[in-house]
């Protein structure tokens, strides 16, 4: 259990995030939602450890985690940008994240990936597939996913809500995307960040009330 509270993050006097709550479990993926700006990406971070913030309460199964989360090895992020070295094939990658060739192959059997190719000789749209790929499977206990269904085809992007649909039944998944029907399509809990705080969503219905989106757009 990821359990995270009482998040405060300012931007010199400007305050983003005011206390905010999530809870994320193994079996269930966690999704968050928000408009543009709101702090989705910078709550993923503060989480992982990269970003400080004024005040933080991060707990792993009970337990106060005390030191930056990603120091633990027990959590890998998908940040928005790419963040696998242009010179670093996509072998290394894999043995870095424990990810097994076969793996690799049985997900990309239409694809015909060179393991030595390097990442820096990938279109864009592969290397971004790649990314999400190694860090959905990697064998880390708490996966962080901030937009992963971004530049890549609606066809990859069902693979991955698949490919995520069987990892989260030993990994705790949070995932944030501004594509909001992948995210209520994959999630199994939502948290909207509205105004600085989090909303435990528990009705799609409550989207409308808080003004997010309108729930007819679903369908």
């Amino acid at each position: 259990m990821l359990e995270v509270d009482n998040i405060e993050k300012y931007f010199g006097n400007v305050q983003l995030l005011y206390g905010v709550y999530l809870k994320a479990a193994p079996g269930k993926v966690t999704g968050i939602l928000g408009s543009n700006g709101c702090g989705k990406s910078t709550l993923l971070k503060i989480i992982f450890g990269t970003m400080k913030s004024k005040y933080k309460l991060i707990k792993l199964d009970g337990r106060i985690i005390q030191k930056k989360l990603y120091t633990t090895g027990l959590v890998k992020y998908l940040p928005q940008h790419n963040f696998i070295p242009d010179f670093m094939s996509i072998r290394k990658a894999l043995q870095l994240y424990k990810v097994s060739e076969a793996a690799f192959q049985a997900f990309f059997i239409e694809d015909d990936f060179d393991l030595s190719q390097k990442f820096g000789h990938l279109s864009g749209g592969q290397r971004r597939i790649v990314e999400v790929f190694l860090t959905i499977k990697t064998p880390s206990r708490v996966i962080l996913l901030d937009e992963p269904f971004s530049h890549i085809s609606p066809i990859q992007i069902e693979a991955i809500k698949k490919l995520i649909h069987t990892e989260k039944q030993q990994k705790i998944i949070v995932i944030t995307d501004h594509f909001y029907r992948d995210i209520t399509d994959v999630s199994d809990e939502i948290y909207l960040i509205k105004n600085g705080s989090s909303k435990h969503i528990q009705q799609l219905s409550e989207l409308e009330d808080y003004k997010y989106i309108s729930v007819g757009s679903f369908f």
